[in-house]
């Protein structure tokens, strides 16, 4: 399917109007978050853009922290040049290198070549009082600024209708992404869930804290079955569908967090067809 990309007259922006922070942050950054897509919004409003399987990330105009406000520890030349502004993206290792991706940062001193093969994708800027099609302007020109091969520019495109956007769902999931995200062109930032944003996924996703083993039975006798988990709010249910044989043997331990996929909900709440993706990073908790 042809993507038209509508950006193409909109000129570059002056650096000098992004927002300047304080100097360190002290707590987590307030971004926004991804609502489900529903299938009855109009595209015309939204920009679409790739949705990266990797670790999220904001240059507060002097660090490079994830979304819970922890530091990262990137190298002194991945974000030499970076401008005294406000940021943020996704560090990537490339299509279906999560795993790979959240090694490398939870590290202390990762070594250079695993950085060098590390991506930071830019998908907005924090400038609260603009639109986010003028957001794009200006992450675009920021990406040209700042003018390094391992910083790029999330490319935004329009979609007229849900047909094209589930075709463009599928192709993008085909070559390895992991989804589509929407966001609503005369949007200003916003912390928080909204439908001003919103994640397009073959299945749905969501996080979990792990409470629990069930000892399995059958081929999985003598080892975990499944995991007992509880949401942010305070739903319980188990997991067990998507452990391989080595997390059935060494599973997510009590306490950590795990990512899992599912269809829809029952009428109690749950989760159908639960199956666990994997351990969530501790560096974005």
């Amino acid at each position: 399917m042809q993507r038209r990309d509508l950006l193409s007259h909109l000129s570059l922006g002056c650096l000098s109007s992004f927002a300047h922070l304080p100097a360190r942050a002290t707590q987590p950054p307030a971004l926004w978050l991804a609502n489900p897509y529903q299938g009855h919004e109009k595209l015309t409003d939204y920009w679409v853009s790739e949705k990266y399987d990797g670790i999220r990330g904001y240059w507060d105009g002097h660090q490079l922290l994830s979304r819970s406000g922890k530091a990262l520890n990137p190298p002194t030349w991945f974000v030499q040049g970076w401008p005294a502004h406000a940021f943020e993206g996704e560090l990537w290792a490339g299509p279906g290198q999560f795993e790979q991706a959240a090694s490398v940062i939870q590290q202390k001193q990762a070594p250079d070549n695993a950085w060098r093969a590390m991506r930071f994708m830019v998908f907005d800027v924090f400038t609260p009082s603009i639109t986010f099609t003028e957001r794009v302007r200006r992450y675009q020109g920021l990406v040209k600024h700042i003018d390094k091969p391992w910083v790029q520019a999330v490319a935004q495109s329009q979609v007229p209708t849900h047909a094209a956007l589930k075709a463009l769902l599928h192709t993008t999931v085909q070559a390895g992404g992991e989804g589509l995200v929407l966001h609503r062109g005369s949007s200003l930032y916003q912390s928080g869930r909204n439908a001003d944003v919103l994640k397009v996924k073959p299945q749905e996703d969501a996080e979990a804290k792990v409470v629990g083993h069930e000892v399995g039975q059958g081929k999985h006798a003598q080892r975990t079955g499944a995991l007992w988990v509880e949401t942010p709010q305070g739903l319980r249910f188990k997991l067990g569908t998507g452990l391989n044989d080595a997390q059935r043997e060494n599973p997510p331990a009590v306490g950590q967090w795990v990512t899992y996929r599912y269809r829809g909900l029952t009428d109690k709440g749950v989760p159908r067809f639960a199956s666990f993706v994997r351990i969530r990073p501790a560096i974005e908790r």
